[in-house]
């Protein structure tokens, strides 16, 4: 029997005896292939706390991306087959954003996503630096299972080699531009001969005190033996593709829509990571619209100091000027505590309900530091008693201006991505399929909200801060332009980063960092600015609305109720919820 068939039938026969109710049956068809999705997928088991699996990295190759499309495309018939009419309230909602991910993810395995699992921000590779953190130790079997992880990376490693060679095949490769270093991180692990310093064995230096010392010592030791015998070589073994193989044989072209398919795959991952129906051509005018507003705002600040000089001088004053950088790690990471901490005193004025769960301040693992953004939020592993970590990146100092450090502390802490992260992990009551999912333009469009709310919770102090606080609103609208300029206008690298040059302050360092993010990862950039105006123009739609009766805390409350959800349900949420309010009060 065909693994197809056998995909098919995993799926269906659980259905077949199922109640005829459409809400029973959705019911079922979520579960079954949500535990079908777990049994696939065990990071994402382990990272929302189901263990069952914490023993493999999964199958990801060509044979098990097939096994997948067939898989979602049975449960998509399946939904189809429901009665949505009888479906209203959360389940409606259920439905929609379920229905979305399911689409979603057919979609991408169709258009060839898989062949291409990495990106100038991340990769199959670098991802698997999380394990120590999300892995669960309690006892000696967890250890285990980690360590057969670790035996199982080669294998892992192998599959993703099947799936990038299929991308040389078909044409579907990052550009080879945006590949030069991306590289180091393996050759970092490959070239390590003491087993110990590797950040996989890390864990072990911390096992449970009920673990007898005889054990721990034997469990180390393999431990150290599984680094050696596969973790090192295995990276070795990727090395030498990459270098051989890979980056000699990838596309000279820029453009999404250079790949096959290329037009139809980029307005797939607009449409995944915008959730609206936007083209890219109505997109790059929403953000020459928005470069222009934010540039008059900055224009103001400018003639506040008293700047002798224009635009483009000031900006290079504050990427020159040492008194805008730390001189140290260290000074970088204080100041991002204290911005972090007057945040928190803040929060109560502007929001209702606040998460259990704290969050620390570290700074970005050096592995992975010298191609990573500034900042970046990460949260717990679901089960864990880890805090939720907001990290800053202290690589390149001269490339981290302080000015803008309290507009990035807003968006990865509070109340951006750990606020908005931590409430929705607590909202018990929602299927799993929500609770764990991130929709890009909710969330960045929350976070980047939460910057230009941090001017009325007074966290910029200074002209330069408020500055920094419309460098990041522009960078944002910048992204509007120059993905779409480069994915469906073919602007060249070198256009790309002049744009950024003469309307941000990032740093040229930033910035190249940026474009190169822009080329491998076309349309997630796009998200930020999209889901931001959608929040901002849905809140003024309020404060019309309900005039004097408008409660600040109240809508916060009102637009993170819900979890990550796409912009179109957002909007008729808090529409509902306006109504609700006028009905109150009249």
């Amino acid at each position: 029997m065909s693994r197809s068939i056998v995909a098919l039938l995993l799926f269906c026969l659980p259905l077949l005896a199922g109640a005829a109710d459409p809400r029973s049956r959705f019911r079922d068809i979520w579960q079954a292939e949500w535990a079908w999705r777990l049994q696939q997928m065990p990071q994402l088991a382990t990272s929302v706390g189901v263990h069952a699996h914490d023993d493999r990295l999964g199958e990801v190759g060509p044979g098990a991306q097939q096994y997948r499309l067939e898989y979602w495309r049975a449960v998509l018939a399946q939904l189809d087959g429901l009665n949505q009419d009888k479906l209203d309230g959360s389940n409606r909602i259920n439905y929609l954003i379920y229905r979305a991910q399911i689409e979603s993810f057919i979609g991408n395995i169709a258009l060839g996503s898989s062949e291409m699992p990495l990106n100038s921000d991340s990769a199959f590779y670098t991802d698997l630096a999380f394990l120590p953190r999300q892995h669960r130790f309690a006892d000696a079997n967890d250890v285990r299972r980690y360590i057969a992880r670790l035996r199982a990376i080669p294998a892992y490693f192998d599959q993703h080699i099947e799936l990038l060679e299929a991308g040389l095949s078909s044409g579907r490769t990052l550009p080879r531009v945006v590949l030069e270093g991306r590289e180091e991180p393996i050759a970092k692990v490959a070239g390590l001969k003491d087993p110990e310093v590797s950040s996989y064995y890390d864990p072990m230096r911390r096992l449970p005190q009920t673990i007898a010392p005889k054990l721990v010592a034997q469990l180390q030791q393999e431990a150290r033996s599984a680094i050696l015998e596969a973790v090192i070589p295995a990276h070795a073994k990727l090395l030498r593709f990459m270098r051989d193989r890979y980056i000699p044989g990838a596309r000279t072209t820029l453009a999404a829509s250079s790949l096959p398919d290329g037009a139809a795959w980029y307005r797939r991952q607009i449409l995944d990571y915008v959730t609206e129906d936007l083209t890219p051509a109505q997109i790059h005018r929403i953000g020459l619209v928005e470069v222009e507003r934010i540039q008059g705002e900055m224009e103001k600040i400018i003639a506040e100091l008293k700047f002798k000089g224009d635009f483009a001088a000031f900006l290079e004053f504050l990427r020159s000027d040492p008194q805008f950088y730390a001189r140290s790690p260290d000074e970088l990471l204080a100041q991002a505590a204290w911005v972090a901490k007057r945040a928190d005193g803040a929060l109560p004025k502007f929001f209702g309900r606040l998460p259990r769960l704290p969050y620390g301040v570290q700074a970005v693992p050096d592995a992975i530091a010298p191609y990573y953004t500034g900042g970046r939020y990460v949260p717990p592993a679901q089960g864990s008693n880890e805090p939720g970590w907001y990290w800053v990146n202290t690589h390149d100092l001269p490339s981290r201006p302080l000015y803008t450090l309290p507009a990035l502390t807003l968006h990865e802490a509070v109340p951006g991505h750990h606020l908005q992260g931590a409430l929705a992990s607590e909202q018990g009551e929602q299927p799993p399929f929500r609770r764990y999912s991130y929709i890009s333009a909710y969330g960045e469009g929350w976070a980047l909200y939460a910057e230009e709310l941090g001017v009325e919770m007074g966290i910029y102090r200074t002209p330069y801060e408020r500055f920094g606080q419309l460098t990041y609103a522009m960078w944002r609208a910048c992204r509007l332009v120059v993905d779409t300029g480069i994915h469906s206008q073919n602007w060249t690298r070198q256009q790309a980063r002049d744009y950024m040059l003469a309307h941000t302050a990032l740093s040229a360092h930033e910035i190249n960092t940026e474009v190169d993010r822009y080329i491998s990862w076309p349309g997630q950039a796009l998200s930020y600015m999209i889901g931001m105006i959608r929040i901002r123009d849905l809140r003024r739609e309020a404060e019309t609305a309900l005039g004097p009766d408008f409660d600040l805390r109240a809508f916060h409350d009102s637009v993170l109720e819900l979890g990550s959800v796409p912009l179109p349900i957002l909007s008729e949420h808090v529409r509902g919820w306006i109504e609700l309010q006028k009905g109150r009060v009249e």
